[in-house]
């Protein structure tokens, strides 16, 4: 009988499975090393997989490196109920995978969705989250714009990307038929080295009529990305649909609720931002980053990583897991540094 491929890869990777209770659900991660605990959130396509590079590094700098499939994702819970992937719920289950694993605080670091999940993690837990470090998306108060209505307001040719995944199962409809290939195109178009050039149609914005993928660019896998890479990520998700994953876009305006007692606030715990030059999340957010020295009160250093695009982790492994490994290892004490 043939091995699971996340057996194979737990093989390949010398890492530890597990299945852990939150309410009302289970998460799946995965760990490595031993040492005080950081914990790892994915994306949006993506899974614990996403973070292959980070786990050994971050296991040989003499932490407990762990990686969860984010519910909805992977073989994590997948609720039906659309509110079960506000925000809140998110915190939650990142607070309890800490308790599960019997620690009382840790690091968090998150990319793309990942990153406000951590960075809402450590603003509402402070208690839990001794310091957080977020990629690619930058941190960005709750403010007073309900997230849909400025959505609907931002400028561009054809409908902005979140917009289009607010009504359930119109971008399943465009994805599930054939998984593969649509997480190829998605992943290649904001990928440094395979993103369309500039002015030849932004996967950010959906043909009037069309689909998000009608601005996909050729058929070349990013440097990043190998055959075998894109087979495990379509592998899951090909098994549990992309609802799950989409139903954190379809939440945005019930987090703005439930945050409202949080509008403006900033995070005060030693932080961390790496993001990727090419990457749309760090232009559009310039003056997010901008305003770092009063939302981000203890970062202890910026990096934005030339000629790279959104996937930081995965297109420069290497230089992530220095940085990641040189902040964890100087205890996240603040200190000035950028690149």
């Amino acid at each position: 009988m043939s091995q699971p491929a996340h057996s194979s890869l737990a093989q390949a990777l010398d890492v530890r499975h597990r299945l852990v209770d939150v309410p009302g659900a289970r998460i799946h991660l995965v760990e490595q090393g031993s040492g005080p605990l950081v914990l790892l959130v994915h994306g949006f396509p993506e899974s614990w997989y996403s973070w292959r590079h980070q786990l050994p590094a971050i296991a040989a700098a003499g932490f407990r490196a762990v990686a969860i499939d984010v519910r909805g994702y992977g073989r994590s819970s997948k609720p039906r109920d659309v509110a079960a992937y506000r925000m809140l719920a998110h915190v939650a289950d990142n607070v309890a995978v800490v308790r599960a694993l019997g620690e009382e605080t840790a690091v968090i670091v998150g990319h793309d969705w990942g990153s406000p999940i951590a960075a809402n993690s450590a603003l509402l837990r402070p208690d839990v989250f001794t310091a957080v470090g977020l990629l690619s998306v930058p941190y960005s108060p709750r403010n007073g714009f309900r997230p849909t209505d400025a959505f609907a307001r931002i400028g561009g040719t054809g409908e902005f990307y979140v917009s289009y995944f607010q009504e359930p199962g119109r971008a399943e409809a465009e994805i599930e038929p054939d998984v593969r290939a649509w997480l190829a195109g998605f992943y290649a178009g904001l990928s440094a080295d395979t993103m369309p050039p500039v002015g030849e149609g932004s996967l950010f914005f959906v043909p009037e009529g069309g689909m998000l993928s009608d601005h996909f660019v050729g058929d070349t896998l990013p440097a990043w990305l190998s055959e075998s890479d894109l087979d495990v990520y379509a592998g899951e998700f090909e098994r549990t649909g992309l609802t799950g994953a989409l139903n954190r876009y379809r939440n945005v305006d019930r987090d703005w609720e439930d945050l409202a007692a949080w509008d403006g606030a900033p995070i005060t715990q030693p932080s961390l931002f790496i993001g990727g030059e090419l990457d749309a999340s760090t232009t559009w957010m310039a003056d997010a980053i901008a305003a770092y020295p009063t939302t981000l009160p203890g970062l202890v250093s910026s990096h934005i990583l030339n000629g790279c695009g959104h996937w930081v982790q995965q297109e420069r492994s290497d230089r992530v897991n220095q940085l990641l490994a040189d902040w964890l290892r100087r205890g996240v004490r603040p200190a000035v540094q950028t690149d």
